[in-house]
């Protein structure tokens, strides 16, 4: 079965790359660009930046977790 599934694999492979490639050929980088905008400018008015980037709580939660 599982020799099958490699199989299967290795023959879909070559066409999936020729897929992907095709339709990266195809994409619009702006129109690509536009789709999350408007998410992108609701999340950065209804959310602002907080006083951290994180970073510093990250870092804490590391040394807690050492050994």
């Amino acid at each position: 079965m599982v020799r099958r599934w490699v199989k299967t694999w290795e023959e879909a492979g070559p066409h999936l790359e020729a897929l992907r490639r095709q339709e990266i050929g195809r994409t619009d980088t702006r129109e690509a660009l536009e789709i999350p905008e408007s998410a992108f400018n609701h999340a950065t008015r209804s959310l602002p930046p907080g006083q951290s980037s994180g970073l510093v709580d990250m870092q804490q939660w590391f040394a807690k977790l050492r050994p």
